[in-house]
């Protein structure tokens, strides 16, 4: 079985794959200064206490990680701790089969690549991935499966944070749906305000269109969404609409949670 491990800004998802299947996954926080023994009790722990899977089943690693304090402690950790195991880790040199048609490609995130690798993989080409994460990521994919660009944007949890630091009597609240589209107190307007900035039709239509528009008409592009705030309950609405095809889908739920 195959541990993969994907470190985002906000948080780490771990995933063991058997084959194609997902046998199991979690989520924890991402914490710039873990040190690798403490990385290292977090995944036997997890592991311990799986049903599904134990560490002695697992038989490779893949490693894709965005914070470079936490991919330090990460390969010291596989270094120490799990050295019998052919491990791999997505950075600039290693090859992922997905071309990098960019200016400089050392720059472009690891998870960006591998948007672009699971897109191409899961529905082909052309494409647009959509990451909600920390921040929102628009990846590109052509019709080759290669990695030709994308847009970034500040991600929805981050504007909530930003308001609210910027906003005397504003205080951050947990994103949650919203009962009622008039909100009758701070927090119900606040939630309003952050549901309607995740499924408004404005920013990420136009940026999916004009992406899709600069390689051939939208209606021949897939556009597929992940990340943790692509959830159920706060996906943008980006399927059915004109222009874009009704079978525009989401990725596997085991990808997003």
């Amino acid at each position: 079985m195959l541990l993969t491990i994907d470190v985002g800004n906000t948080s780490t998802v771990l995933g063991i794959f058997d084959g194609d299947e997902v046998a199991e996954h979690w989520r924890i926080a991402t914490v710039p200064d873990r040190t690798a023994d403490e990385l290292a009790v977090i995944l036997q722990g997890l592991l311990a206490q799986s049903t599904l899977v134990k560490e002695p089943e697992v038989t490779g690693i893949a490693l894709c990680s965005t914070v470079p304090s936490v991919l330090h402690e990460m390969r010291e950790m596989l270094r120490r701790y799990y050295d019998d195991l052919p491990a791999i880790i997505v950075e600039p040199g290693v090859k992922t089969g997905v071309p990098v048609r960019m200016d400089n490609p050392k720059e472009v995130g690891s998870d960006r690549i591998m948007n672009a690798a699971a897109a191409a993989h899961l529905y082909g080409g052309p494409a647009v991935v959509v990451d909600f994460g920390t921040s929102t990521n628009f990846d590109a994919v052509s019709e080759r499966g290669e990695f030709v660009g994308g847009a970034l944007a500040p991600g929805i949890e981050v504007s909530v944070d930003a308001l609210s630091r910027r906003a005397a009597q504003l205080l951050k609240v947990e994103l949650a749906r919203p009962n009622r589209v008039i909100g009758r107190n701070t927090v119900e307007a606040f939630h309003r305000r952050a549901r309607a900035a995740c499924h408004r039709r404005g920013r990420a239509d136009r940026r999916l269109r004009a992406l899709a528009d600069a390689d051939r008409p939208a209606a021949d592009v897939r556009a597929q969404h992940r990340g943790w705030l692509a959830a159920d309950g706060w996906r943008p609405r980006m399927a059915g609409g004109r222009g874009w095809p009704a079978a525009a889908q989401a990725w596997p739920a085991a990808a997003r949670r």
